[in-house]
């Protein structure tokens, strides 16, 4: 049976309500419109699993302090603004099941938001002193605007090979789970060394978050019999796909790539890529492979001291495979 988000947080529950509060305080501002929109956004939270790294890797190192909350608030204040600017950038609606800041304000407003979630994140840094952390978290958010540009210039041409799309979820994503792990970590006064040893780990996991991401789509289509297809249809080119390219005839690759480029609306057209996805075993594939990245983060997480958040973390890690949505 799969733990569920709210055993996990067992061993950092205080600490997680306590962030919950100074997050919202760290947003407050003294224009109504933007206190209106902060608020909103506070509202519709998700799972709150990026603070959840940070507290519990403080905690595997001893020290769940002051500094370990300021990088939490960090975190999530500068992921929020990727968000914002994501929704922008995606012309989308919808997030998390709620309407986007750019759906309800329209795209200036959210972009301004956005704006201003970032330099709070700064701030909240520069006011305390914490260079290390603004130092590790910037370096995520540099990454993760090179992962989104480097996945736009690449579902143009369709020109994208395995080490491609690493390099892209890497960026994209690990880089920012990776970073939860080193602030937390380093929060707590760990040297360098142990710092690094924890953002390797943050990174694996991330990894395979994506990975799990980007199967939510196709096992939708395989548990329903429905192509949904929504990464064929915005062009994203995901691992089980590059995987089938990789292995079919010449004749199917080219009928998979003028598909997604030209047919990417046709639902018996996207059907049929999602039948050699499932004839080449994309989906077994890439499943594989997420496999073997927690693997690799459980087995280096495993040699750090026994405690309560090691057991919470290892439970988290697995979690992110497991995850139904």
């Amino acid at each position: 049976m799969n733990i569920s988000l709210s055993e996990i947080r067992k061993p950092i529950e205080l600490h997680m309500e306590a962030f919950e509060k100074k997050f919202q305080a760290s947003m407050k501002s003294n224009v109504p419109l933007l206190d209106k929109i902060t608020h909103y956004i506070v509202k519709r939270k998700g799972k709150q699993m990026r603070p959840m790294f940070v507290f519990l890797c403080a905690g595997i190192h001893g020290n769940i302090n002051e500094s370990t909350h300021r990088g939490a608030a960090l975190i999530e204040l500068l992921h929020t603004a990727t968000l914002v600017h994501d929704d922008v950038v995606d012309d989308s609606n919808l997030r998390r099941g709620f309407f986007s800041i750019n759906a309800l304000w329209k795209n200036k407003i959210a972009v301004l938001v956005g704006d201003y979630l970032l330099s709070k994140g700064l701030l909240l840094s520069i006011d305390n002193g914490e260079f290390t952390l603004l130092q590790l978290v910037s370096e995520a958010v540099r990454r993760m605007s090179e992962g989104e540009l480097l996945q736009i210039e690449k579902a143009r041409k369709l020109d994208i090979e395995e080490s491609v799309y690493f390099e892209i979820i890497t960026n994209k994503t690990a880089s920012l789970i990776a970073a939860c792990c080193a602030v937390g970590t380093a929060s707590a006064g760990a040297n360098p060394q142990q710092t690094e040893t924890m953002r390797a780990i943050g990174n694996d996991i991330g990894i395979a978050f994506q990975i799990k991401d980007d199967l939510f789509d196709y096992m939708q289509a395989t548990q329903t019999g429905k192509p949904s297809g929504i990464d064929i249809k915005e062009r994203k080119m995901t691992l089980p796909i590059i995987y089938t390219l990789k292995n079919a005839t010449k004749a199917e690759r080219n009928q998979i790539i003028y598909i997604i480029k030209n047919q990417n609306e046709d639902v018996a057209k996207v059907a049929q890529v999602l039948s050699l996805i499932n004839k080449y075993q994309g989906i077994e594939y890439a499943t594989k492979v997420m496999e073997i990245y927690c693997s690799k983060a459980l087995t280096a997480l495993s040699i750090l001291p026994d405690s309560s958040y090691k057991s919470a973390l290892t439970d988290l890690i697995k979690y992110t495979i497991n995850r139904t949505k």
